[in-house]
């Protein structure tokens, strides 16, 4: 679909050229009835390049293409009213060019808000120490929770005082939904715990994106279909309660290094099975974690996690098994893992995910998202 809409536009930019070659007489378009004066033959050149060069950097996803989108539309349209009785089938092609401008500008917006957050807390809550993480600093932690530390190659290595996280998979809104292809950039810090996660995805064929936000013990999640309309627009205590037990799970999952924070509360229930208490300010939740022989995690479950919509909050145990340890920039880590929602009626299985990359101790937001 990228692909034909970049066509339509380059086409369509090319047509252009028509009253410029008309204009300086270079050639005669019989089409082109009205005569055409070179001032004007020239803006319709730079019609041409404006459109040009959009349709190049729409398909390399440039951040700023929508604007350059909506000034050759709107220079294309003035130029077509003008000479309506001529140019007027150019109208459609502008439209659909217009609205996927308009779409974009969403998506730039709500992109544009995320990397604010993110870039606040890199210049005030990025100070916590990164030195050497030692025997002696997980001495205090449960026996099956130090082995997990050492399997995943933590111990050695530098405290993490954040991360970046990328993901793809599938996340579904139903039992029967077959899913929507997700893409997701995150950022977490531990200073003062954030949480910064956005998706792009495609639903019912349409571009639509999440942003999760979580600052200050305090969490808004945000559904967007078609970048603009909003679909779910979560937030409140309950929201706020959630969004913790997931800043947990990140811990335990693509972080095990911050599990040494003083935050959190130990219980030892058996040789595979523990629990985690997680204060953050005012809140406080509990996660139990299960080990398996080669200590690696491989299932993390919560009461305190809430499916919601935005209008309903629902209380469900929360897990998230994972799988297929690789080694990620420089970590064991699982590499796949599942979220469901455990259901009076059955599991939920909402979201399967997989990483792309994760990266730790940065000092500034990465090239392509500021």
């Amino acid at each position: 679909m990228k692909i034909v809409f970049v066509i339509i536009v380059l086409l369509h930019g090319l047509i252009h050229m028509f009253g410029f070659l008309k204009a300086f007489n270079f050639s005669d378009f019989k089409e082109l009835t009205l005569p055409i004066s070179k001032p004007i033959g020239i803006i319709w050149l730079v019609t041409t390049i404006l459109f040009l060069i959009y349709g190049v950097i729409f398909f390399t996803n440039a951040r700023h293409a929508w604007l350059l989108g909506i000034i050759a539309v709107i220079i294309s349209q003035v130029i077509i009213f003008h000479f309506w009785k001529d140019a007027k089938f150019g109208t459609l092609p502008n439209v659909i060019i217009l609205l996927v401008s308009i779409i974009s500008l969403g998506s730039f917006l709500v992109k544009s808000e995320f990397t604010s957050k993110v870039q606040t807390d890199f210049s005030n809550n990025n100070t916590f120490s990164t030195d050497i993480l030692r025997e002696n600093d997980i001495a205090h932690l449960p026996l099956a929770v130090q082995e997990y530390l050492r399997y995943t190659k933590s111990v050695g290595q530098k405290k993490i005082k954040n991360f970046k996280a990328e993901f793809t998979g599938v996340l579904r809104s139903s039992t029967e939904d077959k899913g929507m292809n997700v893409q997701s950039v995150q950022y977490n810090f531990y200073q003062n715990p954030s949480r910064y996660f956005y998706v792009s995805a495609i639903k019912m064929g349409l571009p639509a994106i999440a942003l999760h936000l979580y600052q200050n013990e305090t969490a808004t999640f945000q559904v967007k279909l078609l970048n603009w309309i909003n679909m779910v627009n979560a937030k409140g205590e309950k929201m706020n309660q959630g969004e913790t037990v997931t800043l947990l799970n990140d811990m335990c999952i693509i972080a095990p290094a911050t599990l040494i924070d003083h935050r959190i509360e130990w219980e030892t229930i058996n040789d595979t099975v523990v629990k985690a208490y997680f204060t953050n300010g005012d809140i406080r939740v509990s996660a139990e974690l299960y080990f398996n022989e080669k200590h690696e995690l491989i299932n993390f479950i919560s009461n305190d996690r809430y499916e919601t919509d935005g209008v309903n909050y629902n209380n469900y145990p929360w897990s998230t098994p994972v799988e297929n340890y690789k080694m990620i920039n420089g970590y064991l880590l699982p590499s796949k893992g599942k979220v469901i929602f455990h259901k009076p009626d059955g599991d939920f299985t909402y979201g399967e995910l997989e990483y792309k990359s994760v990266k730790y101790n940065l000092t500034e937001i990465e090239k392509g998202e500021n």
